[in-house]
């Protein structure tokens, strides 16, 4: 199944986001390269600083999902104010389908 992790930074979390993304972006490479990660990117506010995290990845159910969210070195070292995880389906321009 899918889920996408829609993740907001806490105000003023910048530093936090700078200081931790070369240890975030190893975790998405392993993701990608376990299958399990479909895309990601961040949110970026008016004046495109990142600001939040959307990410969608392949878990068996929900439990799963909330495990590889908690294990993501941005929700480690606290960055998110908040992270929704929601079942997700790709119906239009799924690689796989193309």
């Amino acid at each position: 199944m899918l889920f996408a992790l829609i993740c907001k930074d806490k105000p003023g979390s910048l530093q936090v986001r700078v200081d931790t993304r070369p240890a975030h972006v190893i975790f998405l490479e392993g993701l990608n390269g376990e299958g399990k990660l479909a895309f990601a990117g961040p949110f970026l506010d008016a004046e495109g600083k990142p600001n939040g995290t959307l990410a969608v990845i392949e878990a068996p159910d929900m439990a799963a999902a909330e495990a590889l969210s908690a294990a993501d070195p941005y929700a480690k070292a606290g960055l998110f104010e908040s992270v929704e995880i929601r079942q997700w389906n790709w119906v239009f321009n799924k690689p796989s389908a193309a």
